[in-house]
């Protein structure tokens, strides 16, 4: 399968967050050849151990059985979603970009080698079930997780709609293991909703980057404007979406700009520098937007984050974002199966690496759910690009220097109670609408901090 941007070439195709097997970044390519021997002297090592553990291992192993791991072994080294997809892998990993598979619903990723939840996907088996990001999955039915890699992990917990499936879970501050009897469904992800939040203000909850999501966003926003007050301002809900294709990273960015660049990648070869830039026709220009995130907001979420922040056409609000940065490249196979290999970093309009820093908002609030304090939250939703082993580094700025520039918490001024309970219960979004409702008063404040007033 092969997608075509607006420039007529071949663009990456996924870029995901951070689980294998949930919509990883990549760019479908022709079939690579071998490398050529004399590039690696060292395969007669390789060649000689698969020997002796080919005559000596207690029981009689496939050899196509020990390559696999081998290769398997040699891109875990790199980073951690560089990965040997297995035909059937690679199979799921092209129904994933569709929006439906078979499983329960939930992004992972492996933090000192324990599998653990980054976001549960809405409406599935698993959120339905009580799953937390930040969750650590201990047990799939009676075999322990310790090292078992992503791959074998999202084989394990996908199946059959109406099929069992058991899992055991370790969460912050609680001491026992927790059980979860789940049953598989198809796991149809819904990519876009929207609702009015108040007379003139809309919402739009974007929950993954798949096929069409930026005709649904489109269709989204014309229906929130035909809404009686039209549209005065917009919150775009991107917390806990792990990404997904950056072709519909580019279009979803493009709905609200007029020009300009929206991400440009830079990799070791010609072919990985590419530039998206947007286009004029049809964007959405007469309203403020304010844009939620958090540590579950990744990739491609990270891309529409950035390229608005730069642009100054939104205000980020909420938490730093997970920080996933690279390209991850699609290299298909003679036998159907694929590489899918690190092959460049991504960069924001003003040419900020995000890898494993993420983007800082420009107004940090703290998720405030009543059935947690602010330390209980940091935890849950503390597991970022950062934090995985191995994970590449980030050249520009620390931390730390990007945390100086996001805490502008104090600008916001309040409007009050909106009186709807479902958002009184999520503090960013109810200070997402304050902001949309008192926007003009917001610009009058940083217009004269700006000036030194």
């Amino acid at each position: 399968m092969r997608l075509f941007g607006r420039h007529g070439s071949t663009l990456v195709v996924l870029i995901a967050g951070v689980a294998i097997g949930f919509f990883l970044a990549g760019q479908w390519v022709p079939s690579v050849s071998a490398v050529p021997r004399q590039d690696y002297e060292s395969l007669e090592l390789f060649t000689n151990i698969l020997s002796i553990v080919k005559k000596n291992y207690v029981e009689e192993v496939d050899t196509k059985n020990l390559v696999n791991g081998a290769v398997s072994g040699m891109l875990n080294s790199l980073d951690p979603h560089s990965a040997y997809l297995t035909p059937e892998h690679y199979k799921d990993l092209q129904m994933d970009t569709q929006g439906r598979f078979g499983g329960l619903g939930i992004e992972i990723t492996i933090k000192g080698g324990v599998l653990t939840v980054v976001s549960p996907i809405e409406d599935t088996p698993a959120y339905k079930a009580g799953v937390q990001p930040g969750d650590m999955i201990f047990k799939i039915e009676d075999e322990f997780t310790k090292d078992m890699t992503l791959v074998d992990a999202v084989k394990k917990m996908r199946g059959l709609k109406g099929s069992k499936i058991n899992i055991s879970i370790k969460r912050e501050g609680v001491p026992e293991l927790i059980d979860f009897s789940l049953v598989r469904d198809t796991i149809r992800v819904q990519s876009v909703r929207s609702r009015v939040l108040d007379t003139g203000y809309g919402y739009i909850r974007l929950a993954q980057f798949q096929e069409r999501s930026d005709r649904d966003v489109q269709r989204a926003l014309e229906k929130l404007a035909a809404e009686k007050g039209g549209l005065k301002g917009l919150v775009l809900d991107l917390r806990n979406n792990p990404g997904g294709l950056l072709t519909q990273a580019v279009r979803v960015s493009d709905l609200f700009l007029d020009a300009g660049m929206i991400v440009y990648t830079e990799g070791r070869i010609e072919s990985q520098k590419q530039k998206y830039f947007s286009q004029k026709n049809g964007s959405w220009l007469d309203f403020p937007v304010v844009v939620l995130v958090n540590g579950g907001s990744a990739s491609a979420s990270e891309i529409v984050a950035g390229a608005l922040q730069d642009h100054k056409r939104a205000v980020v609000l909420g938490t730093k974002t997970f920080g996933k940065g690279s390209v991850q490249t699609i290299l298909p196979l003679d036998d159907n199966s694929a590489l899918r290999l690190t092959t460049a970093r991504y960069f924001t309009p003003k040419g900020r690496s995000i890898q494993a820093l993420g983007i800082v908002p420009d107004i940090v609030v703290e998720s405030a759910a009543a059935q947690e304090s602010k330390a209980e939250e940091r935890k849950r939703l503390g597991i970022r690009e950062e934090n995985l082993p191995g994970h590449l580094q980030n050249q520009q700025k620390t931390p730390a220097q990007e945390q100086e520039q996001g805490n502008k918490d104090s600008l916001v001024p309040s409007t009050g109670p909106t009186g709807d309970d479902t958002i009184d219960k999520d503090q960013q979004l109810k200070r997402a609408l304050d902001l949309l409702k008192s926007w003009d008063v917001f610009k009058q404040v940083v217009q004269k901090q700006g000036q030194g007033t």
